[in-house]
């Protein structure tokens, strides 16, 4: 007896409809199987700027990590969730295809951190990223050739980068490591530079910038940068030199071997302002937020000089007689086997001569 077309449509609705739960079924238990990663607990997977989803299946599948040449292309498609971001990648091994896309998606990288203290030079800067495997064997030039390609035009970098903690991920380059930092530092400038005092001897937002890394290298106690400042400040309002070591010792780059003496004040270099007057040609380090902020927000006061202590901290002076008498005291009757006149990382050693 024949069945009748009716029965023979519900059949075939039937068999459909068990045959695609079956498949959902399946397409449900690959996408939440776990990864291959044999007897490892996890691993870590890189994936090149310029990747695609489709790309990374394939390496994955090549490697045998997935089971299926496309599947987690084909979901990535599905939930239109196809964007992934470059960079290194902690597989577990109980990830599956859904996890695995959703870190693809929200770019959940490996990081790593590098902090550039404040008060460092730009070759202190390019020394200590050299030191990182993936950013060795850097240069100078290929740092300018770098910053001109990203249209920052900087005719001398000293100054132009924010000392602060960065993170960074596998594909990340020096270049993205500096214009985090650029970008910080024009963005604090700007900031302080619109909230800036009154009647202060700048003519640019630079200007500040220079003096804010002058500050920066003769501070030994955080507390005194705007101290310092007011003292650098006045002595500029009077036309006197600034006579401060750190730029001396920074005109003199490589032959300053630790121990500035007073044939060294006496070294005419662009930076050496016991020679010129008003403030050196750039920057001599990266300042800190608390350095600019005290350069564009000096400390009112009548002193004009100041010595250090050997403690770290500074004796400030209104007079010459009054400063030199200071010396005296701190620097040569105290003088003692640990003294320094700023942190240790810090220390300038000179001679009992110097000046």
């Amino acid at each position: 007896m024949m069945k009748s077309p009716l029965r023979l449509t519900a059949l075939c609705a039937l068999l459909l409809t068990l045959a695609g739960g079956a498949l959902l079924v399946l397409v449900q238990q690959r996408l939440e199987a776990p990864v291959n990663l044999g007897a490892d607990t996890s691993r870590v997977w890189t994936v090149k700027k310029g990747s695609s989803l489709s790309g990374v299946n394939r390496q994955l599948y090549a490697e045998q990590i997935l089971s299926h040449p496309r599947l987690l292309t084909l979901y990535g498609r599905l939930e239109d969730r196809v964007s992934i971001q470059s960079g290194s990648y902690r597989i577990l091994a109980t990830d599956n295809i859904k996890t695995l896309l959703d870190k693809l998606n929200r770019g959940d990288v490996i990081l790593h951190r590098i902090t550039f203290p404040e008060g460092w030079s730009f070759k202190q800067w390019l020394n200590h990223l050299s030191k990182v495997e993936q950013f060795s064997g850097i240069t100078d030039t290929d740092i300018s050739a770098m910053l001109l390609a990203a249209g920052i035009e900087l005719d001398h970098p000293e100054g132009w980068f924010f000392p602060d903690t960065y993170s960074y991920s596998a594909s990340d380059s020096v270049l993205d490591i500096l214009l985090q930092a650029h970008r910080q530092m024009l963005r604090l400038l700007d900031a302080e530079w619109q909230e800036r005092d009154a009647d202060l001897p700048y003519a640019t937002p630079y200007d500040a910038l220079i003096m804010a890394s002058i500050i920066e290298k003769e501070t030994g106690v955080g507390s005194e940068r705007p101290e310092i400042a007011g003292v650098f400040i006045r002595r500029l309002q009077r036309r006197m030199r600034l006579q401060t070591d750190p730029t001396v010792i920074y005109g003199l780059g490589e032959s300053y071997r630790g121990n500035l003496r007073r044939r060294h004040l006496k070294q005419f270099t662009p930076y050496n302002t016991y020679m010129i007057k008003g403030l050196p040609p750039t920057p001599i380090a990266m300042p800190s937020a608390a350095a600019i902020n005290a350069a564009l927000h000096p400390l009112p006061g009548s002193s004009l000089y100041f010595v250090a202590r050997g403690d770290g901290s500074h004796y400030f002076s209104d007079t010459l007689d009054e400063h030199v008498e200071a010396v005296k005291e701190y620097q040569i009757k105290r003088r003692a086997a640990n003294y320094h006149s700023s942190p240790q990382k810090k220390t300038i050693t000179r001679d009992p001569d110097a000046r």
